[in-house]
């Protein structure tokens, strides 16, 4: 065999691997940034949620402690309406 035709296959191989490998390396970062800007989206709907829920809480405690025993109730108060409350329904 010809030794020329070794070498340049062998180069081209390499090369070949290299680029591979290098498309591999940018493919997993693009992976690594859309997972993270999934994730921190779902961080910030997640402490959202969070501050709507403390404050429906606090407001129905608010609520519970004007009521006693023998006043008469009103209606409680509704949540806000962009609380997602589908997980408890």
């Amino acid at each position: 065999m010809d030794v020329g035709a070794m070498v340049g296959g062998a180069v081209s191989l390499v090369v070949g691997l290299l680029a591979w490998g290098q498309s591999r390396a940018t493919n997993r970062r693009e992976d690594f940034r859309e997972i993270t800007a999934r994730l921190d989206r779902d961080l910030e709907n997640e402490k959202k949620q969070r501050k709507l829920l403390t404050r429906a809480y606090l407001e129905l405690s608010d609520w519970a402690q004007q009521v006693g025993p023998k006043t008469p109730a009103g209606p409680p108060p509704r949540p806000p309406a962009d609380l997602d409350l589908s997980p408890w329904r």
